[in-house]
């Protein structure tokens, strides 16, 4: 059984066993390809929680009347990425395994492997969406093939053709566009056709992450790789309530804070409304 972390995401203080969703962080950026620091995600966020309300006007919902645990990081060997992907499996499995639903906060994108492994174990027929201004579909980066860049490359060798939806994609090499041609359904630049894909979704088993460099960096600049052209607050808490709202969703991920980069704290602000939006769509 996992232990309460001493500093939770605003009211994520239930008790483990009472709990229907359960976060833990994993504050990993050691194939950051451009500037590191989304190792400091995870805490930064739940500091800054406490600055917003637990109630959503947008839903109408309170956290408090909810049941969330946030059983903390787990332990980190910077530079020991299958260790770490191994970790992540562990702890997402165990929370599988429990009848809960695993919330992953990162850290860079790779950690979304390490969640999608334990998943896929669980559920054979895994459909996975995907948020994001990068396709992550590259075979290597650099001659490594476990890196940020090369995410869903690697989540597609679990899942198969068909079940990959990406969205807000407006970034990559152009065998990365090619390979989603034959092997993903990607949506370029925005979330158009995101309301069809939920209709074909519903009942299948989904895996929701959400890279929060989707974001145009204008709203987000706190994050390692900014790619000019993303989508506004509002148009994400609307997609990202829609997922978590409408699809059996049996794990999910928010990456990509590197709040180092942002020292208005704006980007961490926003980053824990939308996990905020996320926790109560998903309630």
């Amino acid at each position: 059984m996992l232990q309460k972390n001493i500093s939770t995401f605003i009211a994520c203080d239930s008790e483990y066993e009472d709990a229907d969703i359960v976060l833990f962080g994993a504050g990993f950026d050691s194939t950051t390809s451009f500037r590191p620091g989304t190792r400091f995600g995870p805490s930064a966020i739940r500091n800054e929680s406490f600055g917003i309300e637990t109630y959503s006007p947008y839903q109408d919902k309170d956290m408090t009347d909810y049941r969330f645990f946030d059983s903390g990081d787990i332990d980190i060997v910077f530079g020991g990425v299958r260790r770490t992907i191994a970790d992540i499996a562990m702890r997402t499995d165990m929370i599988l395994t429990d009848g809960k639903l695993p919330f992953m906060i990162g850290g860079e994108h790779l950690v979304t492997l390490g969640s999608v492994m334990a998943a896929k174990e669980k559920n054979d027929d895994l459909y996975i969406i995907h948020f994001d201004a990068h396709a992550d579909l590259r075979d290597d980066y650099l001659g490594q093939q476990l890196s940020h860049a090369c995410v869903l490359r690697r989540c597609h060798e679990l899942v198969g053709d068909g079940h990959i939806f990406q969205f807000g994609i407006r970034s990559g090499d152009c065998e990365e566009f090619r390979f989603a041609a034959e092997h993903t359904e990607m949506h370029k630049f925005d979330f158009g056709g995101l309301e069809k894909t939920v209709e074909k979704l519903k009942g299948k088993k989904v895996y929701f992450t959400l890279d929060l460099d989707v974001l145009d960096p204008s709203v987000f600049p706190g994050t390692g790789t900014p790619e000019a052209g993303g989508v506004s607050f509002e148009e994400l808490r609307k997609a990202a309530s829609l997922v978590c709202g409408s699809l059996d969703i049996v794990g999910c991920d928010v990456c990509e804070l590197s709040p180092v980069y942002d020292q208005s704290g704006v980007s961490t602000a926003t980053a824990c409304k939308i996990i905020r939006e996320m926790l109560l769509a998903l309630s």
